[in-house]
């Protein structure tokens, strides 16, 4: 969870992990759950875009995305394994 401020200004902790897991930054999964707690999912779902699951990216769209996140030794990583080293940062 992103420090700073402390846990307590997560809203929503269990979506803001569930966006991690996706592969969102900590800086937009924290703003995603703080607007879902305080407008409810379902409005801040309809307002943004879906960018598609990261398998269906290309694998130089994921290398692009690991230098996105100042993530190292992506180079010579297969497809699966960029999907991993992204979700686990």
């Amino acid at each position: 969870m992103p420090g700073g401020r402390g846990s307590d200004s997560l809203k929503d902790p269990e979506l803001y992990e569930k966006l991690r897991g996706e592969g969102a930054s900590k800086e937009k999964a924290a703003r995603v759950s703080n607007a879902a707690a305080k407008e409810g999912r379902s409005k801040v779902g309809a307002r943004g875009g879906r960018h598609g699951d990261m398998e269906d990216w290309t694998v130089a769209r994921l290398k692009d995305r690991a230098r996105e996140l100042g993530l190292h030794g992506y180079s010579d990583k297969r497809k699966s394994e960029l999907i991993q080293l992204i979700r686990r940062h």
